[in-house]
C-alpha cells in the first residue's frame, strides 16, 4: 500500500509540475538573499528561476552575470517576458502588467513590444495565454493564474466562508505588530485553524499546487515533530503576529491579487526599473534545464549559487541525482563561493555525507563547506515569507 501511495502522490506532483505554471510569484525572501550574498562587480550568480522576480532583484546588485535555470519552461517564459517588458515597457505600464496583475491593454501591446524578444518556445507559450494578462475585470490578476494562484483562489473563497477574509485584509494593512496580534488571535485563528481545513492541507493535491513534493513533507514532518498542517499553522501565526506585514508583498499578494507601489518586489519599484532598463537586466540569461546540466556545459566558475528547496525533492527519491549536481557544484565553484539554500525540515542531514571528488580525491561535500549558521538564522527568523524550516548558508572553503 505505501508503494502504492507513493507512486500516486508523485504521479500528481509529476502531473502539475511537468504540465503548468506552477509559480506565478517567487516564494523566497530576496531581501535575505541579497544580504548574505553581497554581491559585486565580479559575482556571476545561478539559480532556480522560479517566477524570474529574484533573478531581477539579485541584478539591482549589479553582478557580472545571473543565470537564471529551470526544468519548467513556463516558469523561464515568465522571466522572459518580464524581461522583455523591462526594455520595450515604461514603468507605469509594466507595473499594470506585473504590478496590478494585468491590463486590457496587454492585448495590444503583447504583439507589438514583448513577442520579438521572446524565445520561440516562450513565445508559443504566451501565444496560447495573452488573456492570463487580460484583466477583464477589476478583480481578476494574474497572480490567481497558475497552481499556486490556483490554491490563493480556492484559500480565499475559504476565507470568505470562514468569515475571516476582511479580518485577514485589516492584518495586512495594520499600523504595528500590536494591531496584528489582536486581530489574529481575536477574530482569525479559532474561525481560520478548523479540522476541515487542516486535512484539505494535508492532501497530495493541495501540496503539489504549492509546489511541496511527498519527500519535501516526509523530510518537513521527520525533522520538525508535526505534520505538515500544524507546520503551515505555525508559519501564518508568525507571519500574522511576530513579522511587520507593512512590506510583506508575499503574502499581501495573493490576498489582494496585486501589489501596491509601496508594497511590492524591488524590480516593481520605479527607481529599480529604470536600471534594470539602462542595462542591468540584460545581465540575465535564461537557461532551460536541471541545474546539473547546466554547470556541466558552463565553462566558467561561479561565485554565488542559490538552490532554493529543490534538495528537499531530491535527498528521498533520487540521492544519486543530488551526489551529481554537487559535484558539478564543486566543478564550478570559485574559491570562496557562497551557496544558499532552504529546506521544508528544520535540519539538513543529506548534503554533508554526499562524495564528490576534489583535486582528484574522494571526499564528503561537508569537508569542502564552512557554514555560516549564525548569521543564516537570524536571517530566517526575519524571513517574510516564513514558510520553510531551515535557511542555510555556506561557503566554499576548498
Amino acid at each position: 500500500m505505501n508503494a502504492l501511495a507513493n507512486w500516486t502522490t508523485e504521479r500528481i506532483f509529476s502531473y502539475v509540475h511537468g504540465n503548468h505554471l506552477v509559480y506565478n510569484t517567487c516564494w523566497e525572501d530576496p531581501r535575505l538573499d541579497r544580504e548574505v550574498m553581497e554581491l559585486g562587480p565580479d559575482d556571476e550568480v545561478v539559480l532556480i528561476t522560479s517566477a524570474g522576480c529574484n533573478a531581477l532583484d539579485y541584478a539591482l546588485d549589479g553582478p557580472r552575470k545571473i543565470h537564471s535555470v529551470d526544468m519548467n519552461f513556463r516558469q523561464n517564459a515568465l522571466l522572459e517576458l518580464k524581461l522583455a517588458g523591462i526594455r520595450h515597457l515604461d514603468h507605469e505600464q509594466f507595473f499594470s502588467v506585473f504590478g496590478e496583475g494585468g491590463t486590457p491593454a496587454f492585448r495590444e501591446w503583447y504583439p507589438q513590444r514583448l513577442r520579438r524578444d521572446l524565445s520561440p518556445v516562450s513565445r508559443a507559450y504566451w501565444d496560447r495565454r495573452i488573456h492570463f494578462f487580460n484583466r477583464p475585470t477589476p478583480a481578476s490578476s494574474f497572480y490567481h493564474r497558475g497552481t499556486t494562484g490556483l490554491f490563493a483562489r480556492c484559500m480565499i473563497r475559504y476565507f470568505k466562508m470562514a468569515g475571516v477574509f476582511p479580518d485577514m485584509l485589516r492584518i495586512f494593512t495594520a499600523g504595528s505588530l500590536e494591531e496584528q496580534r489582536e486581530l489574529y488571535y481575536s477574530k482569525v485563528r479559532a474561525r481560520f485553524w478548523r479540522p476541515a481545513v487542516k486535512r484539505a492541507l494535508r492532501t497530495d493535491i493541495a501540496l503539489s499546487l504549492l509546489g511541496v513534493p511527498a519527500a519535501q513533507k516526509e523530510h518537513l514532518e521527520r525533522t520538525c515533530g508535526q505534520d505538515v498542517a500544524d507546520f503551515m499553522e505555525d508559519c501564518v501565526e508568525a507571519v500574522c503576529t511576530r513579522l511587520p506585514a507593512t512590506d510583506n508583498y508575499f503574502w499581501r499578494l495573493y490576498l489582494f491579487g496585486r501589489y501596491s507601489h509601496e508594497c511590492c518586489p524591488g524590480y516593481l519599484k520605479a527607481d529599480s526599473f529604470e536600471r534594470l532598463k539602462a542595462g542591468l537586466a540584460d545581465r540575465i540569461e535564461v537557461h532551460t534545464g536541471d541545474l546539473t546540466s547546466f554547470l556541466r556545459s558552463h565553462t566558467g566558475g561561479l561565485s554565488r549559487f542559490v538552490l532554493l528547496d529543490h534538495m528537499d525533492w531530491l535527498s528521498h527519491r533520487h540521492p544519486e541525482a543530488l551526489a551529481q549536481e554537487w559535484q558539478a557544484i564543486v566543478d564550478r565553484a570559485r574559491r570562496g563561493a557562497r551557496i544558499l539554500w532552504r529546506s521544508g525540515g528544520f535540519t539538513v542531514d543529506f548534503v554533508d555525507p554526499l562524495q564528490v571528488r576534489w583535486n582528484g580525491d574522494s571526499c564528503r561535500v561537508g569537508e569542502l563547506l564552512r557554514y555560516d549558521r549564525e548569521r543564516a538564522d537570524a536571517c530566517h527568523q526575519r524571513d517574510r515569507v516564513h514558510t520553510y524550516g531551515s535557511f542555510h548558508v555556506a561557503h566554499f572553503a576548498a
